[in-house]
């Protein structure tokens, strides 16, 4: 499944309120930084904890966005990315390993707590792509 995910800078939550209202959406999902198990490798601080780390807004019978507030700056870069969910470890490193020639890392393909692997880079182009394994 691809869809369109949402980058934010602190106002995911609000924006998707406004969403959610605009075409009488259904909130799926929501979570926050401060749901995430505690992790040295990546301390959440107090004042991150209420901001969105990945919400879901199905707009239509159909129609799905999703949306987070990053821990980089979104000045100057594009606030869509495109998020590819797929069930196969193996098709995700290889289209990982192909995107990522000549591109940026974000966060590496490893594992989660919420999917077999989770990471973003944006390729040599300057398109931003997020892969999930569930």
């Amino acid at each position: 499944m691809i869809t369109p995910y949402l980058m934010f800078n602190r106002e995911c939550g609000e924006a998707f309120s406004m969403y959610q209202k605009a075409f009488d959406g259904e909130m799926v999902s929501i979570q926050k930084y401060g749901d995430m198990p505690p992790n040295p490798e990546f301390p959440v601080a107090e004042s991150d904890k209420d901001l969105v780390l990945h919400a879901q807004l199905k707009l239509t019978d159909s129609g799905l966005i999703y949306g987070s507030d990053g821990h980089r700056s979104t000045e100057g870069s594009p606030k869509v990315s495109i998020s590819v969910e797929l069930d196969s470890e193996g098709r995700a490193k290889k289209a990982w390993d192909i995107l990522k020639d000549g591109g940026s890392v974000y966060m590496e393909l490893q594992p989660t707590f919420f999917s077999k692997l989770h990471g973003s880079l944006q390729d040599k182009y300057g398109v931003t792509w997020m892969f999930t394994v569930n």
